[in-house]
């Protein structure tokens, strides 16, 4: 009895632990991962990966600023995408949901919640930041030499 009860209070202490409402940015965080990791299945499952030859490369960063352009344009691709039959399949399906999620998510729902740490649009592009160095930081630099 007194094992069943220990049990009862650790599962109820566990659920509780797990109801928090996810805010503006863990939500934006999770779907940007969930789109990143799912991206990546597209690129490596057979039936998919034809599709994926269509597919601009994208790297999600929540906390870049040309995050939202470089979504809509993204999912302009996916929707519009050249193969009829790809636009069809399950996993371009969740694709789909899960990018105009997360455009909705940062677009309105979230809309002047989110801090954006950088403005490097490149990086989105390619994966790699590159550091750009304020003006004043400039002059700093270069009265140093």
């Amino acid at each position: 009895m007194r094992l069943g009860l220990a049990a009862l209070c650790f599962f109820s202490a566990l659920l509780q632990y797990d109801c928090t409402p996810p805010t503006c940015y863990s939500r934006a965080l999770s779907l940007s991962k969930e789109i990143m990791t799912l991206l990546d299945k597209i690129h490596t499952f057979r039936l998919t990966k034809v599709c994926a030859e269509g597919l601009p490369v994208i790297h999600i960063d929540v906390h870049n600023a040309c995050i939202t352009n470089k979504l809509r344009d993204f999912l302009y691709v996916v929707l519009n995408h050249p193969d009829p039959n790809c636009r069809e399949k399950p996993r371009m399906v969740l694709l789909k949901q899960k990018i105009q999620n997360l455009y909705n998510i940062i677009t309105r729902v979230c809309y002047r919640d989110l801090v954006f740490f950088t403005d490097d649009c490149e990086a989105i592009d390619t994966g790699r930041s590159s550091p750009n160095l304020a003006e004043d930081r400039l002059q700093v630099l270069q009265e140093d030499r």
